[in-house]
């Protein structure tokens, strides 16, 4: 028997609906959908758009969210498989409403829920309504009527497959085509990650007279090399040896859903976040002088230097690419561009789609290479160079209350020459780098990443962050000197 307690809280998370398959059994997806359902009802939306990624459970997910929808007389437009970009453009159709069944980069074990309405993002309060609501339909329905084998029944279908819908995939496809102008054909090598981008991709970059070595563009929810994570270098081997192999004038990876990407350049060196940031500034503060650009707290410090003296206003906003595509569609045009540490890249520039699309970053820097004939990807970002840096590193909390870690480190921080920033955890920036040091929404631990120009820097800054909690939290400080 079932407790009301076995209901999985902890998927409702800041930014999508996220989890263990053991958590999303189907009984829960259908109480989710109940309540995603009435949450449309309430903002008198009839329609949407719903799509699903690469995983072996989502066409069975995105087939209870169509059922319990249709009961409740919203229209649903099945968008079959398909990235997430795909999912928002043909939810321009819906009225901006779409619901995307994706656990992006995670592993093949896990599985969630993504949506728009009105083309907005949920808030962070609305996705916990969303599971208040669901936890409460699934008291009453499981719990006290026990509508256990009326489920299992109906949503046991051994037949759904994985289905890719040309007449979906070609509007998307031809927006890009309008948009996007090569000026010469590239050599390129496109990695999927076996994910539900790379099909629709491959096709785009050979309409675009691409020579294109593709790998890995079958969706294929198995994920038989690795989770779809273009964030972690070592996934990224075979497209390194392709890119090196074919001697490619850029390399491109996706992750899960294709709203982040991962770019190579010629020497197969992988390009940071940070350096596309500043380059995707240039480009963008050239046709739209004194314009807002938008990035998150793990940014580097170059980031901002890079807008300033390009002659740009620097936005630092909260990490999620919810709140960075809300930013952005609230701005009135004032943020020109917007993009996160994590791959994720935000056009409003008079062009793009005004969210998230790895592709069409990947295809704005091809256009920009092109229009240098003689010049390679790695000289065009030599003006950015290299940082040192660690990785976001995961540091268990010791039991401890974060808040007070990090008043204290707030607090400490007024004795060294660093600019302070509480947008999201606690950042300091000095003269050479940056620390940060942030709360989980989801567990036990704190997130920290430092930055600096040099190693010699890089140290210095880790060392001074460990410093400040060696007396009080010598286990944190400890775990702090460690991170790499």
């Amino acid at each position: 028997m079932i407790e009301m307690n076995d209901f999985p809280a902890q998927i409702f998370r800041a930014y999508d609906i996220r989890g263990k398959i053991e958590m999303l059994r189907p009984e829960y997806v259908q109480a989710i959908a109940h309540a995603l359902a009435n949450q449309f009802i309430e903002k008198g939306q009839p329609q949407i758009s719903l799509g699903y990624d690469a995983r072996l459970t989502s066409p069975t997910f995105a087939h209870i969210i169509q059922q319990v929808f249709q009961q409740k007389n919203i229209q649903v437009t099945e968008i079959g498989c398909c990235s997430t970009p795909q999912l928002y453009f043909a939810a321009r159709k819906t009225g901006g409403n779409g619901i995307m069944v994706t656990a992006s980069h995670n592993p093949k074990t896990d599985n969630g829920f993504k949506w728009i309405m009105q083309s907005e993002p949920p808030s962070p309060e609305s996705i916990q309504n969303v599971g208040t609501q669901a936890a409460q339909y699934f008291q009453t329905e499981y719990i006290q009527n026990e509508k256990f084998e009326a489920i299992q029944a109906s949503t046991h279908n051994p037949s759904l497959i994985h289905q890719i819908k040309t007449e979906y995939c070609l509007p998307y496809q031809n927006a890009i085509l309008n948009d996007i102008h090569l000026s010469k054909p590239l050599k390129v090598v496109i990695d999927g990650l076996n994910g539900s981008a790379g099909y629709c991709a491959n096709l785009v970059l050979k309409r675009l007279g691409c020579e294109v070595i593709a790998i890995r563009c079958n969706a294929d929810g198995n994920f038989p090399d690795h989770a779809p994570d273009p964030s972690q270098a070592t996934h990224l081997e075979l497209l390194r040896q392709n890119v090196l192999n074919h001697q490619a004038d850029i390399g491109i990876a996706l992750d899960g859903d294709g709203d982040r990407v991962v770019i190579l350049d010629e020497t197969a060196h992988i390009i940071s976040a940070d350096r596309l940031l500043a380059l995707f500034a240039q480009m963008c503060l050239k046709d739209h002088p004194q314009h807002e650009i938008v990035f998150d707290v793990k940014c580097s410090s170059m980031v901002r230097q890079a807008v300033e003296r390009l002659g740009g206003h620097a936005k630092m906003i909260r990490t999620g690419s919810s709140f960075l595509r809300k930013y952005m569609s609230q701005s009135k045009g004032r943020a020109v561009f917007g993009g996160e540490y994590a791959g994720h890249y935000v056009f409003n520039d008079g062009r793009g789609m005004g969210y998230d699309d790895g592709l069409y970053a990947a295809l704005r820097v091809m256009e920009y290479l092109c229009l240098f004939p003689k010049a390679t990807l790695s000289e065009i970002l030599a003006l950015y160079p290299d940082r040192f840096y660690t990785e976001d590193t995961y540091i268990s909390t010791h039991h401890t209350d974060p808040k007070v870690v990090l008043n204290e480190i707030e607090h400490l921080s007024q004795n060294f020459a660093a600019e302070l920033s509480k947008i999201d955890g606690v950042r300091l920036d000095f003269e050479h780098g940056f620390g940060i040091i942030r709360a989980s929404n989801t567990g036990e631990y704190f997130t920290v990443r430092f930055d600096a120009d040099c190693p010699i820097h890089l140290n210095e800054i880790r060392q001074t962050f460990a410093s400040m909690l060696s007396d009080r939290y010598p286990m944190i400080a400890q775990e702090i000197l460690q991170a790499h």
